[in-house]
């Protein structure tokens, strides 16, 4: 994943992850089976999209986390 996407993801909104994190692990179930058949040239494409989604989740807990405290901070004033 570039730094771009990276950008674009911290742009999106919390519900459009969910969509994205099955689309990647659907994938990535398809990955490791033709890396286990011997289709895939690529051994590390399973690792890659195993990054891709951790980054994806970290992402969205950073976002979550940030919404909770932004309604703390209005319920406190």
């Amino acid at each position: 994943m570039k730094k771009e996407e990276i950008k674009n993801l911290r742009n999106k909104p919390v519900k459009d992850f969910g969509k994205m994190l099955s689309d990647k692990k659907k994938e990535l179930v398809n990955a490791r089976a033709s890396i286990f058949a011997g289709k895939e040239k690529n051994i590390k494409k399973a690792r890659n999209l195993r990054v891709e989604i951790a980054k994806i989740l970290t992402i969205r807990h950073e976002k979550e986390i940030l919404e909770d405290e932004t309604k703390k901070g209005v319920n406190n004033k």
